[in-house]
């Protein structure tokens, strides 16, 4: 059988949870099927891999320009899977192109939900008229694709309840995975030092995007209530729209006005320094409003750290609460919003401090964290479920 996987992202270029997903499914992958991959971007060493950049003349400054440009990727990713048993599509950035492929070549499409974009409704503050470019890639390829992958339980709900054209015995539920030989506890202290951070302190941790859908706001209001004893590390990428970025620099200007020990890592950083910090963080924080698996959360029980995180999405089938961490109720609106922001910021700092207060509770939290990665999470068994998948569409003959 040979595959052709559809992605945005793909090392080196990699910034979120989907673009690792399809780094490791792919290595996962190879070992018993072959697999092409095509993404955006630079042209990549490999041969395995192609990628793909916008047309030219799609430049500009608009917002809804890198819709456009995803498009465009997308009608050069269809035309160049012809020689592919089945086409295997992730996030919206490429359902369109995978749902092109079935149509141009007649294989079947897959397609995995890593998030929906009628649940994010702030994408429109970032992409403008592109959010309904996006929502239409994403309804086209969803509705028409053979399979669709579910990373969560929730997702999968969400994913019925938002395309309810959908014929539920398409819908798959297969989680994310982890390597837990890469993402282990490290005992160096290298990072921790050169990022300014007391390795003699507590300390607090956040990584993830400056986007609504990540909830960086709701812990900067929490921010205050938190254990001063503790430092606070940011480690945050570039933000959405500038608007946001100046929200976000007023709260950690006024929160450095009330407190020390904030330490903001204005960069995403490589998986090596983020797994040292996760490593000797006391506690960390997923603050999101909308997380349909949330691998970060994986990622930092792997490396033996707490977790405080907001119950939505699929997270409550990542942290057991009282045992691996803690879960934080979230009251939402229609639109995803928090109805009482003030609340959940006061729930984050409470969760977050009974952790800090009791060390010893901490890292038996910890530990229950690296159990639960170890048996439930493996790359190998996401795999494994995601090629018997790939059978149930190809023929035999083709399937290998």
């Amino acid at each position: 059988m040979r595959l052709a996987l559809l992605t945005r992202e793909f090392p080196p270029e990699v910034y979120g949870g989907a673009g690792v997903h399809v780094e490791y499914l792919a290595r996962e992958l190879a070992r018993s099927i072959d697999v092409r991959v095509h993404c955006f971007g630079n042209p990549r060493e490999a041969k395995e891999v192609t990628a793909y950049k916008p047309w030219p003349a799609l430049s500009g400054e608009a917002r809804f320009t890198a819709a456009l440009q995803a498009m465009s990727v997308d009608l050069a990713m269809a035309a160049g899977v012809g020689d592919a048993d089945l086409v295997h599509s992730h996030t919206w950035y490429t359902n369109l192109a995978g749902h092109l492929a079935k149509l141009l070549h007649g294989i079947p499409h897959v397609a995995t939900t890593h998030s929906l974009e009628p649940l994010r409704p702030w994408k429109a503050e970032q992409l403008g008229g592109g959010y309904r470019l996006s929502s239409f890639c994403e309804r086209v390829g969803l509705e028409s694709a053979d399979a669709v992958v579910a990373v969560s339980d929730g997702m999968r709900r969400d994913v019925l309840a938002c395309y309810p054209a959908i014929d539920p015995g398409r819908v798959s539920v297969i989680h994310n995975g982890i390597d837990p030989q890469e993402y282990r506890p490290d005992p160096s202290t290298d990072v921790v030092l050169r990022r300014g951070i007391d390795p003699k302190r507590p300390y607090v941790l956040f990584v993830g995007r400056v986007t609504r859908q990540k909830g960086i706001v709701h812990l900067l209001d929490a921010a205050a209530k938190i254990d001063r004893s503790a430092q606070l590390v940011f480690c945050a990428g570039s933000a959405d729209t500038p608007e946001l970025a100046n929200e976000v620099h007023q709260k950690v200007s006024r929160l450095e006005e009330k407190r020390g020990g904030i330490v903001w890592i204005e960069e995403m950083l490589p998986r090596v320094e983020v797994i040292q910090l996760l490593s000797h963080a006391s506690v960390f924080v997923c603050p999101s409003i909308y997380e349909p698996f949330g691998l970060v959360n994986v990622e930092a029980m792997a490396c033996e750290t707490p977790v405080v995180a907001s119950h939505v999405g699929g997270i409550p089938e990542v942290v057991d609460h009282g045992v691996t961490g803690y879960l934080v109720p979230l009251e939402q609106g229609p639109d995803g919003i928090p109805l009482n922001p003030q609340r959940f910021a006061a729930d984050l700092a409470a969760a977050i401090n009974l952790v800090l207060q009791d060390p010893a509770h901490g890292r038996a939290l910890g530990l229950a964290g690296r159990r639960r990665v170890v048996e439930q999470f493996s790359w190998a068994a996401v795999a494994e479920r995601t090629v018997e998948l790939y059978r149930t569409l190809v023929p035999a003959s083709r399937a290998g």
